[in-house]
């Protein structure tokens, strides 16, 4: 399974994470394929399916509240997984954050891409155990409160 990029973007298609894992695109590259892809996926209903040819991408998107979650795959990647991938993200996510939302995301970058990294390595997808992927950041967490 090979995942090129993760996107969480708001209601106005603004990023609010970006994760690549396609070393090819420049800046400039994924900046108008962000574009792009936001504009493609907002724009479509709730009635359509959430499933977008873009590119030699195949985009999966699921909107939880009001972030859209938003993954590149390659065209002949599972669908399916893809979209169980994102709900797991979305509920490790709850679980550290607590009903995670858009600020939750903003203010706390560095830990979103913690959390991504934990689970993702070179567009493979390592772990789902939630469990594995927490221990590490609360233990740090800890660590830092009773440091301060």
């Amino acid at each position: 399974m090979t995942i090129k990029f993760i996107l969480l973007v708001n209601k106005q298609g603004q990023t609010r994470l970006a994760k690549y894992t396609d070393e090819f695109l420049t800046v400039d590259e994924r900046t108008m394929l962000e574009g792009e892809i936001v504009r493609k996926c907002l724009s479509r209903t709730e009635r359509q399916c959430s499933i977008v040819q873009h590119r030699n991408y195949k985009v999966i998107y699921r909107r939880y509240a009001s972030l859209f979650f938003l993954v590149g795959v390659d065209e002949e990647e599972n669908e399916l997984a893809i979209m169980e991938f994102i709900h797991c993200v979305v509920e490790t996510m709850d679980r550290y954050f607590g009903n995670v939302c858009e600020l939750d995301i903003m203010f706390h970058i560095e830990k979103a891409h913690y959390l991504l990294d934990e689970m993702l390595v070179n567009g493979t997808i390592l772990d789902t155990n939630r469990s594995n992927i927490l221990t590490p950041l609360q233990m740090l967490d800890k660590a830092q409160q009773s440091s301060s």
